[in-house]
């Protein structure tokens, strides 16, 4: 299993793209988000994922950096399914009240000679809150994260080798998910920005944290590694080293602030 982030960047990202990432394994691909628009298709190039290869999506909530991207993948699976190009179906997750705006935006944008595929092989799936699915063979429980923002799934999954990943969408751990959480080997939590610069970048208000309160949980939760991502990109060529250097003060574990296009493998 390969766990290639394609993008790192929080909305308003100009340097890098925005957060979203895809598991693979034996030319499969599960991709969680899709970012903000039509780069979603650049950042698959770039990582090697042909779009004919996924076959699963999952999309966390309704802001557009997490949410337009899907709809140029869905206008292209399309095409290449009325091509022969595009073998299967396309699996879309998402809780339940997203249907309606994914569907409200294709109806808007895209033909209907593609979006007819919608409603048979390109499957729009409700997911509810501790719903489990095999995706690549491995077990993924979606989970409600209990946003007050807007309404917000996150998920964990079983790596082939045992090891639990986690997955807070992109807002704080919220102590609704401990059940979800608890016991992971893996957690992948956002980081606005360095707890020096909230007063700069405001994330609180934005419904964020900063690198500290992120370290701060994988410490007290005892999470060996830390995935920080959807962050800020001011000072992005020297973001990593800066993170890296804050989060030692909190978390004792693996920390991993990736760049695009990062991978990992279990």
């Amino acid at each position: 299993m390969k766990l290639t982030i394609l993008g790192t960047g929080n909305a308003m990202v100009t340097e890098c793209f925005n957060t979203c990432f895809a598991f693979s394994g034996e030319g499969r691909h599960f991709l969680v988000d899709a970012g903000g628009g039509n780069y979603i298709l650049k950042a698959l190039k770039n990582a090697a994922i042909p779009v004919e290869e996924i076959h699963d999506i999952f999309i966390t909530h309704e802001h557009i950096d997490h949410l337009l991207g899907l709809i140029w993948l869905i206008r292209l699976a399309g095409q290449k399914m009325n091509q022969n190009k595009y073998q299967g179906e396309l699996r879309v997750y998402c809780h339940s009240d997203l249907i309606t705006t994914i569907m409200t935006i294709v109806d808007l944008t895209i033909q209907k000679k593609v979006a007819k595929h919608i409603g048979e092989r390109i499957r729009l799936i409700p997911m509810e809150n501790g719903d489990t699915r095999e995706i690549l063979d491995c077990p993924v429980t979606f989970f409600d994260i209990g946003s007050t923002k807007a309404k917000q799934f996150g998920f964990t999954m079983i790596l082939p080798g045992g090891q639990k990943l986690a997955c807070c969408g992109d807002e704080p751990y919220n102590e609704c998910e401990f059940s979800y959480v608890k016991g992971s080997d893996w957690l992948m939590h956002e980081a606005f920005c360095l707890f020096g610069e909230a007063e700069q970048f405001k994330p609180y208000e934005k419904h964020h944290s900063t690198v500290k309160e992120a370290c701060q949980l994988a410490e007290e939760m005892a999470i060996p590694n830390l995935i920080l991502y959807h962050t800020e990109d001011k000072n992005i060529l020297r973001r990593k080293e800066l993170y890296t250097k804050e989060g030692r003060t909190y978390y004792h574990g693996n920390l991993y602030v990736p760049d695009d296009l990062d991978a990992f493998d279990f």
